[in-house]
């Protein structure tokens, strides 16, 4: 990922983040993606959200669908710029575990596995972060191997 471009920008230029660019469009978050933020944003890859059961993202991106959609997405996403530095940091801090409140204004839990940061949401899903700190110009993005739910 290139630190020049936004968060959106840069997720529009890779292909394994297809499915979440598809969703932020739906969702009509592409605007306050590629505001000046900071944002720290968890992505989902397409993998990720090949692991909801089927027919899940189709029936999540219908218009109707829409607030669903908004409310699972910014839950993915963390007001600042939180590198993974500073993730570990307040999992130390936090004897084991750091929580993150999200710009859904839902709360993420973090915590250490080996050398993995994983994060567990609202519904006690885990997903690991399996690519840190891609630094864009108005944030960071962590990758992850779940679709979070709040």
């Amino acid at each position: 990922m290139v630190a020049m471009k936004n968060i959106v920008e840069t997720a529009s230029a890779v292909p394994d983040l297809s499915t979440l660019v598809a969703a932020v469009t739906a969702a009509g978050l592409i605007d306050t993606l590629a505001s000046p933020g900071p944002f720290t944003v968890f992505a989902p890859t397409n993998a990720a959200f090949e692991k909801l059961p089927e027919g899940t993202v189709g029936t999540l991106v219908k218009p109707e669908n829409k607030a669903t959609l908004t409310k699972i997405l910014t839950y993915h996403v963390v007001a600042g710029k939180l590198t993974s530095t500073d993730i570990v940091a307040a999992i130390k801090a936090g004897e084991g575990n750091a929580m993150l409140t999200t710009v859904a204004g839902e709360k993420l839990a973090a915590r250490l596995s080996g050398n993995s940061v994983v994060i567990t949401d609202g519904k006690g899903g885990q997903s690991t972060v399996t690519a840190v700190d891609l630094m864009q110009s108005n944030g960071v993005v962590h990758v992850i191997d779940s679709v979070l739910l709040p």
